[in-house]
């Protein structure tokens, strides 16, 4: 079948764009986003053949990537000032990528732990679900969400539960020593017995390093 062409899939009559921002803006968490640089945002639509019909195409279409929770978390889109890479840069998507795609999944956001969630698409057994890979345990785990669902529990989720042993007192300062491509190395690391938010110290290194453990990590049983 033919690739549709960005026009095609920019769909003028169910653009996602306003029903996302309503959600974000009534939703409990902080974020923020870069806007797209149009042409950018379209070759990025092409690239992943996904209409602005669907959360993932307005955020590709809309935004250059997004930041929740004080920046913990990093949302993909189709490139920008304050994430690094983009949609298509992470995935095999660009000629010009500097970073090993993962088989099977399209990797949509970061945290400021080394941690990464991706949409599955083959890779997992459990297409269209999203999967995080977790510092602490070095696993894949499914979090049951689709896109769309992932989405809202970025604007509602617990955040604070859910990364409650990945952070310590005052976190949200010290992210201010993170620069765009950075998260945090733990010492010792969260997977061992003595790691901890509050227990481990924090240096920032590249986000490329930390997705290379990513990379040979095993879904969790």
């Amino acid at each position: 079948m033919d690739a549709l062409n960005a026009d095609q899939l920019y769909d003028r009559e169910h653009h996602a764009w306003e029903e996302l921002r309503e959600l974000l803006d009534s939703g409990e968490n902080t974020w923020n986003y870069v806007p797209a640089r149009r042409e950018v945002a379209e070759e990025t639509l092409v690239r992943l053949q996904v209409s602005t019909r669907s959360y993932l195409g307005t955020v590709a279409y809309e935004t250059g990537g997004m930041r929740f929770d004080h920046g913990w978390i990093t949302l993909l889109g189709s490139g920008g000032e304050g994430s690094y890479g983009s949609l298509t840069f992470w995935n095999g998507l660009d000629e010009q990528s500097t970073v090993p795609a993962l088989p099977g999944v399209l990797l949509v956001a970061y945290d400021a732990a080394g941690g990464f969630f991706a949409l599955d698409t083959g890779r997992f057994g459990r297409t269209g679900h999203i999967y995080y890979f977790a510092p602490d345990t070095m696993e894949w785990e499914s979090t049951e969400l689709a896109y769309s669902g992932f989405m809202n529990w970025l604007a509602n989720g617990n955040l604070q539960q859910f990364y409650e042993t990945f952070r310590w007192n005052d976190w949200q300062d010290t992210m201010e020593q993170l620069r765009p491509g950075e998260v945090f190395a733990y010492y010792p690391p969260l997977w061992s017995q003595e790691g901890g938010g509050e227990n481990s110290t924090k240096a920032p290194v590249s986000v490329a390093e930390a997705w290379k453990t990513a990379l040979s990590a095993k879904p969790s049983p």
